[in-house]
């Protein structure tokens, strides 16, 4: 869930050639009714994303039972929005430019492999 078509691009290709099945969505609004409909294994959740912030897709994500496990991608640097991503329950933070490598192993720890 990126609003930025080619990073969005270059993750689904890295987690399809592990073998991850898909779903795209480029806005916070979309991401949000994504999670609550498909109840997906995991997400990869942007911070800034038009529509509502991933802050609040991820404060939704954390009242399903059970919670979906999200990795927060983003450009922004500061401690102070990696303290909120983690006691919103993201399983990682990961700053952009995420070499895919560590947003792979990133989303198999949050899935518990």
């Amino acid at each position: 869930m990126d609003d930025d078509p080619d990073i969005r691009a270059a993750m689904c290709i890295a987690l399809r050639a592990e073998k991850a099945v898909i779903d795209e969505v480029a806005d916070g609004s979309m991401a949000l009714h994504h999670l609550l409909s498909a109840r997906p294994d995991a997400a990869v959740l942007d911070l800034m994303l038009p529509g509502q912030s991933g802050f609040t897709v991820l404060e939704r994500c954390r009242a399903l039972l059970p919670p979906v496990p999200v990795v927060m991608v983003t450009a922004n640097q500061g401690r102070r929005h990696a303290a909120l991503a983690e006691s919103l329950g993201a399983s990682a933070y990961l700053v952009k430019p995420v070499p895919l490598s560590r947003l792979v192993d990133a989303v198999c720890r949050a899935l518990g492999r």
